[in-house]
């Protein structure tokens, strides 16, 4: 067994492309080694800004003989065909063997591939692995530059040291030979150091300052930074992406404490950090109050003879010119008040059909208000004039000098000026917070008029674009509705609230509209806090006017919209609460009932409806209803399928699913006197049904499923001793029906049919 060396040398290679890199360059090795036949027994792959290396263990000095067999035509062939079968397996006809297949004589070759030089193999696959090497982004370069075949890399390909044992594997590509030879730290070393094998390598290199292991550098940065610190009496702000991005900027890492200027620590902390480590690649330093520090740690790539004094001092100068700008900016930015900086949004589009940026901020400033006026139970209460300033000025940062340098600030920039102009902390606190939570897992605002604004924001955004048809597709998501679908119904579940989708769609329209027109039915619904089935009508009826055709142009009816878009926020719904222990099949059996998009309660019916499936009764209540469900579904009774606007509200959340050809009986007179078990049947629903209505519409819904439980007993019974299908006409249909009426009350709570086991 030998170890294989390979090293491909290049110009530098991004720091942030290096450990995908390593990554690729083990799947292609180890898929050409196996197309071989041959097998490493362990691989180790390093990077460093100039480098990626391979180093294979223990490869076999040869791949194994290999005995192939094809059938070919029948002996009787023409000699055209016989000649092609040759041609294909490279054999001629006298190798030929003839065997009897089905009392057929049948021509087969016997291919015998002799074991070949594992250094051959090699000779091959590296070119090929080059080759297919799968850059982000990769360039040509030299004359050879012009033609489209030429050779791309990340960054100029310089060199290839490939040894097999000790011996050189060789290999050309683009002209470029193979060799023992590599280079050193670009500073630390002159000329070429000759590689013997894979053993020596790493030492070698060590010995000419670069450390080939990106683990060992990463190590040292990560230590040597907060020593660095420490031994100023500092803490460093821990930051792996940072320790790994200085990493694959080095060969020979040194981190050195620099300072910068007290002064510019009136600066807000986040713009210092953002500058030193966008900027800079800097680590930032706290002090044992936990204040931010006047001090940095760089990561120098050379071990410099007067201990990074001159390194140190060029690095404060660099950053000092940055934190300077910033000053300016932060101060240039409070010269004007942020309505002002707002009155310049409607020079940036949000979109060319839903208006600028100042048309979106109108949108939200009066769903955000309508919300903070709301009364009930399960709603906010927000101050509707704080409300109202957040979301007028939530997006004004986004103009200021200081996000056009840095955009990942805004909103947070903006509550710093807020705060500065001396606005009430809920106003400042709401446009600081607004963009939360950015997705899944991010920290969910519970401050009333935050709350408020930032459903508002992502609100505009997840309905506009559905309006105007700009939806996800595939994998593609531009506008990032995905999001903001999330982001939205973590915040209705963290906070609470108690407001439907169509209720919010309902509002939203109004309001986009321009909200100024009492004679809209969506308005006086709104006033008078309709139920959800008088905002559909009420919607409809608005659809058509002209103030709505005004401002946006339509694809879809009404419904079709909503079904969509709820169909949209149910999925993601499902994929938040599946990290949380959720099965997505029950969430999938309450939607199935149609009218649910108050969220709050929706999740509530779901947690219960899990905790009683898991149960002895309610696994034993899944096996009855579907018992039921497929008996009826032989017998044509079956649910009417979902309709377009299945998800719109009715005035009863709760009605049972219908029927096909035969309806739920749920008190018809028996022309015949029940079996005994189909009488207990018969009365545990008489029992329950009226249970589980009273618990839904008190959303008790542990209580609902207690009154359901008491059906296990009496349906097991019936399928026990009752046989549905009886010659007598009247009594099945009687049982049919009261199958059906069984079904429609587990409906009650959820469409079982949708529940897997």
């Amino acid at each position: 067994m030998t170890d294989f060396l390979l090293e491909l040398l290049s110009e530098e290679i991004p720091a942030r492309m290096q450990a995908k890199a390593r990554i690729d360059l083990e799947r292609l090795f180890t898929a050409q080694m196996a197309e071989a036949g041959l097998e490493a027994g362990a691989i180790t792959v390093y990077s460093t800004p100039r480098r990626l290396a391979l180093i294979a263990r223990n490869l076999p000095e040869q791949t194994e003989a290999v005995s192939e067999e094809a059938k070919g035509p029948p002996e009787a062939a023409p000699d055209q065909a016989v000649e092609g079968f040759c041609r294909k397996n490279g054999v001629t006809r006298e190798q030929l063997e003839v065997r009897d297949v089905k009392g057929r004589p049948t021509l087969f070759a016997v291919i015998n591939k002799p074991g070949r030089d594992t250094k051959d193999v090699l000779a091959e696959a590296i070119p090929a692995i080059i080759k297919a090497f799968p850059w982000p982004k990769s360039m040509r370069w030299g004359d050879a530059s012009a033609s489209t075949e030429s050779l791309r890399w990340v960054r100029p390909l310089s060199g290839i040291v490939a040894i097999f044992g000790d011996d050189l594997v060789e290999c050309e590509i683009d002209g470029m030979t193979s060799g023992y030879d590599t280079v050193g730290h670009r500073f630390h070393h002159q000329g070429m150091i000759t590689i013997g094998n894979a053993g020596d390598y790493a030492e070698k290199l060590r010995a000419c300052h670069v450390l080939v292991d990106h683990e060992e550098r990463q190590n040292i940065i990560r230590d040597g930074a907060a020593k660095a610190a420490a031994d100023a009496g500092l803490d460093l702000v821990e930051d792996e992406g940072l320790v790994i991005e200085n990493a694959g900027l080095t060969e020979w890492p040194v981190p050195l404490l620099g300072s910068f200027d007290p002064a510019f620590l009136d600066v807000p902390e986040e713009v210092i950090q953002l500058t030193a480590r966008v900027n800079q690649k800097y680590f930032i330093c706290r002090d044992k109050k936990g204040a931010l520090a006047p001090n940095f740690v760089c990561t120098a790539n050379i071990d410099a003879s007067d201990g990074g004094k001159a390194i140190t001092a060029g690095n404060e100068k660099v950053l000092a010119a940055r934190l300077s700008d910033a000053k300016f900016f932060w101060e240039l930015d409070q010269k004007a008040k942020l309505e002002d900086h707002a009155k310049k949004l409607s020079n940036i589009v949000f979109h060319e059909k839903l208006g600028t940026v100042a048309d979106k901020v109108e949108r939200v400033v009066k769903l955000a208000e309508w919300l903070a006026s709301l009364e009930g139970t399960g709603l906010l209460r927000a101050n509707p004039e704080q409300t109202q300033l957040a979301a007028r000025l939530c997006k004004a940062d986004l103009v200021t000098e200081m996000v056009g340098e840095f955009p990942e600030l805004q909103g947070l920039m903006g509550g710093y000026y807020a705060e500065k102009e001396g606005l009430p902390i809920e106003v400042s606190h709401a446009i600081r917070d607004h963009y939360k939570p950015v997705g899944q897992g991010d920290d969910v605002p519970t401050d009333p008029v935050t709350v408020w604004v930032s459903l508002a924001d992502k609100l505009d955004t997840l309905f506009g674009f559905f309006v105007i048809d700009e939806r996800p597709t595939g994998s593609k998501d531009p506008f990032a509705l995905r999001r903001a679908a999330i982001s939205a119904n973590s915040l209705i579940l963290e906070n609470g609230i108690r407001i439907g989708y169509w209720e919010l769609l309902s509002a939203w329209f109004y309001f986009s509209a321009d909200g100024n027109h009492p004679e809209s039915m969506v308005f006086q619904r709104l006033a008078k806090g309709s139920e959800p089935k008088q905002l559909v009508e009420a919607l409809a009826e608005d659809f058509d006017n002209w103030y709505l055709l005004d401002s946006f142009t339509f694809g879809d009816n009404i419904n079709e919209i909503f079904d969509d878009l709820f169909t949209f926020i149910a999925d993601r719904l499902k994929v938040q609460q599946r990290e949380a222990g959720v099965r997505h099949d029950l969430i999938d059996a309450v939607f199935a009932l149609g009218g649910e998009d108050d969220l709050v309660r929706l999740l509530a019916r779901v947690k219960a409806l899990q905790a009683f499936v898991e149960t002895t009764d309610g696994v034993n209540l899944l096996a009855g209803y579907k018992r039921a469900s497929n008996i009826l579904k032989k017998e044509g009774a079956t649910s009417a399928p979902a309709e377009a606007g299945a998800h719109l509200p009715t005035s009863d959340l709760d009605a049972p699913v219908r029927d096909g050809l035969l309806p739920a009986q749920e008190h018809n007179v028996l022309s015949y006197t029940p079996e005994k078990a189909e009488k207990a049947l018969i009365d545990a629903l008489d029992a329950a049904q009226p249970e589980v209505t009273a618990a839904i519409e008190a959303e008790q819904f542990e209580a609902a499923m207690t009154a359901l439980a008491a059906l296990r007993g009496p349906i097991d019974q019936f399928f026990e001793d009752v046989t549905v299908n009886d010659d007598d006409e009247a009594k099945r249909e009687a049982r049919l029906a009261l199958l059906a009426r069984f079904r429609n009350a587990v409906h009650q709570v959820a469409d079982f049919s949708q529940i897997e086991g």
